[in-house]
């Protein structure tokens, strides 16, 4: 890795994978413990009301997340405008989504999960302050979101942990979604405020810039969107097929698959990005083979996780969790090789987003959905939780790889760097 990329890239990725080690680690004791605690109905409850919420995350975020990023790389000295023109466009984003989600769980619709909606509507608020991430990033000071994220980890983890020996609600788990969030922006606001690399009294809304980035960052919103939808499609089809208990099968799968292990490339692509955007920038050879490396190092870590859990997946489902988890076995075999094609995509997309081609990512995405859709009609009613693992599967096949080869210019690229 360091024959391209340089050595600040390096420590800016140790901390990332250190990160999302520690993480795997507690991950492993401490939620198959929730799971267990609360059973598959609670878990497909808990779950399925942040898919339903999750699918107005593209509202919140407004795709301006890789945008800022970039712009920061590129704009330095506008740093200040960027950060503070994305915070107050989240915000008003927020209040906007939360006033409808209190009003249709909380007023006009009576629902037994209706305090779940709000618990994590809530959490919403506090996650506006991963914009500070944003700057951290693109300054490549990853040592400090390490910290941040570690600190939080750890005192998340110590409640968990009081929650199951005590046998809490779900509400309990819920709170410490807001909880977290909360954490996490408070110490980085700290550390911000402590290194003064901007100040925060002369924060505003820039309104020309605010409709610039939000101009840039719509095809990105567009394509999140199709992304929370075709994620959320197959829990839609389980609880309407089969119920809460499947939500909590799968539940365990995308916890396993995708919290404990493809996160890890997420932070190692997502780390060594500014270094990509930089050599876009000013060297375009040096760039080309960013990406080729790049492409090798993913393609080796989601081979591995897709052995890990071929060979130790039922292992790890007996050792960790209840025997009513024993069903995600099958799901888990077939979803373990997701990672291996989700990789690809990311680094297409920040190809993407340097090119600022990122129409072609609402493009991607909508077959990429519409592949899930039918497949989710047709397979889960016979083959239950695993129909939706094949379902999701192929739908990021279709997404990540299928796409490179139907679009004209994308097929072109993809050879110039082979």
């Amino acid at each position: 890795m360091t024959s391209v990329f340089s050595r600040k890239d390096f420590i800016a990725t140790k901390w990332f994978t250190l990160e999302k080690i520690i993480q795997f680690i507690t991950g492993v004791f401490i939620v198959p413990k929730i799971f267990s605690t609360l059973g598959t109905v609670d878990i497909g409850k808990l779950k399925f009301v942040e898919l339903v919420l999750g699918m107005f995350t593209p509202l919140f975020l407004l795709g301006l997340s890789a945008i800022c990023i970039r712009e920061i790389i590129f704009k330095p000295k506008q740093s200040p405008q960027i950060l503070s023109t994305a915070f107050y466009l989240r915000l008003v984003s927020w209040l906007l989504i939360f006033i409808g989600v209190f009003i249709y769980f909380g007023i006009a619709k009576s629902s037994p999960l209706s305090h779940l909606y709000i618990i994590i509507a809530l959490s919403y608020l506090f996650k506006l302050t991963d914009i500070f991430e944003y700057y951290l990033l693109a300054q490549k000071w990853t040592k400090i979101i390490f910290i941040c994220k570690i600190t939080t980890l750890s005192i998340i983890v110590a409640l968990q942990y009081y929650g199951v020996k005590n046998h809490l609600s779900v509400d309990y788990f819920a709170q410490l979604i807001v909880l977290d969030f909360f954490i996490q922006g408070f110490i980085y606001f700290l550390i911000l405020r402590l290194k003064k690399p901007f100040l925060f009294q002369s924060w505003h809304l820039n309104w020309p810039l605010g409709k610039s980035l939000l101009k840039m960052a719509f095809p990105l919103m567009i394509s999140n969107a199709i992304i929370m939808f075709y994620i959320t499609i197959d829990e839609l089809f389980l609880k309407y097929f089969i119920g809460d208990h499947a939500n909590g099968i799968f539940a365990t799968v995308q916890f396993l698959v995708i919290a404990l292990s493809w996160n890890l490339g997420f932070s190692i692509i997502n780390a060594l990005y500014p270094s990509l955007a930089e050599s876009y920038q000013n060297d375009t050879a040096l760039y080309r083979k960013k990406i080729i490396r790049l492409f090798k190092i993913m393609l080796i870590l989601g081979t591995a996780i897709g052995l890990l859990y071929t060979f130790f997946g039922g292992y790890i489902l007996s050792q960790y969790f209840s025997e009513s988890y024993i069903e995600a076995l099958n799901p888990l075999l077939i979803f373990c090789w997701s990672p291996l094609i989700i990789f690809i995509g990311m680094i297409y997309e920040k190809h993407l987003i340097n090119t600022n081609d990122l129409n072609k990512n609402v493009y991607r995405f909508s077959l990429g959905c519409a592949v899930n859709v039918v497949l989710c009609y047709l397979l889960i009613p016979i083959f239950k939780v695993e129909g939706a693992a094949i379902a999701v599967l192929l739908s990021h096949f279709s997404t990540n790889i299928l796409y490179m080869f139907l679009d004209h210019k994308s097929r072109r690229q993809l050879l110039s760097f082979i």
